[in-house]
């Protein structure tokens, strides 16, 4: 198993690409703590990872609150005594351009996608030097490569998480400290599923996102899950700092 003997903490676990790394790094071996606002849905993941023979905790977090970033900092510690693997997942989007947007809206997109994982990673990051190293992952987005027409908030959110990984790379190699990031593309998400509600045709939209990605469909979250696997296990070893582009094709270019 890839992850034997390590432990993880994943924000936004409950659900989604979260969800489907939670299960992946539990089959890989390691021990995972399952961090979410939604609490049950945390808790539920989590007991699924113990009832097929794995190590998990759950533990409710709101990551835009420092004190909430902290007790998850504690537990996890104290769960599972050394975490080796940390993945920000955790995130939201709100559609609309600059003209549209409240300034409320582009706060919480800002706190959740770009402080939020500043804040979580900043957290164990005492651990991680202490230690001797570690991996921080962190669940970007195609839309920080490429703009995204009625995005603004989202699009500036992945693009500064996209640099605060490259950052974070810079000042954790000395320590060990490996720092990368996943790009998805369109994925099966309930976050996705949302943002088709709010097409005018879901139904036309979804076709057109599968027939606008070179490889035919949109993507599974096993597919994120699978690209975290690799960047946490010794396999990465010598990467950092870099943003993988995992989209079936959707940025290389018009696929008619």
């Amino acid at each position: 198993m890839r992850l034997a003997g390590k432990s993880a903490v994943i924000t936004g676990a409950a659900s989604g690409i979260g969800r489907e790394t939670a299960l992946r790094f539990a089959e890989e071996g390691a021990a995972v703590v399952c961090a979410d606002l939604d609490a049950e849905g945390a808790a539920a993941i989590s007991a699924s990872i113990v009832a097929n023979g794995g190590t998990a905790h759950s533990v409710r977090t709101d990551i835009t609150n420092e004190r909430d970033v902290a007790r998850l900092a504690e537990e996890a510690l104290a769960a599972l005594g050394r975490i080796d693997v940390l993945v920000n997942n955790a995130g939201v989007t709100i559609l609309g351009g600059v003209a549209e947007l409240t300034e409320a809206d582009w706060q919480r997109e800002i706190d959740i996608n770009l402080s939020g994982a500043y804040r979580v990673s900043k957290a164990f990051w005492p651990h991680f030097a202490e230690s001797g190293g570690g991996a921080i992952l962190s669940t970007a987005s195609i839309a920080g490569v490429v703009a995204v027409r009625q995005d603004a908030a989202y699009v500036a959110s992945k693009a500064g998480l996209i640099m605060l990984t490259r950052c974070m790379a810079l000042d954790g190699a000395p320590l060990g400290i490996r720092a990368n990031c996943i790009c998805p593309g369109f994925v099966d998400t309930p976050m996705f599923e949302g943002y088709l509600a709010e097409q005018p045709d879901p139904a036309a939209s979804l076709a057109g996102a599968a027939n606008r990605t070179p490889l035919g469909r949109i993507g599974a979250p096993r597919d994120i899950a699978d690209g975290f696997v690799y960047l946490a296990s010794d396999d990465a070893r010598w990467i950092t700092g870099t943003s993988l582009v995992i989209d079936g094709g959707l940025t290389i270019g018009l696929s008619e």
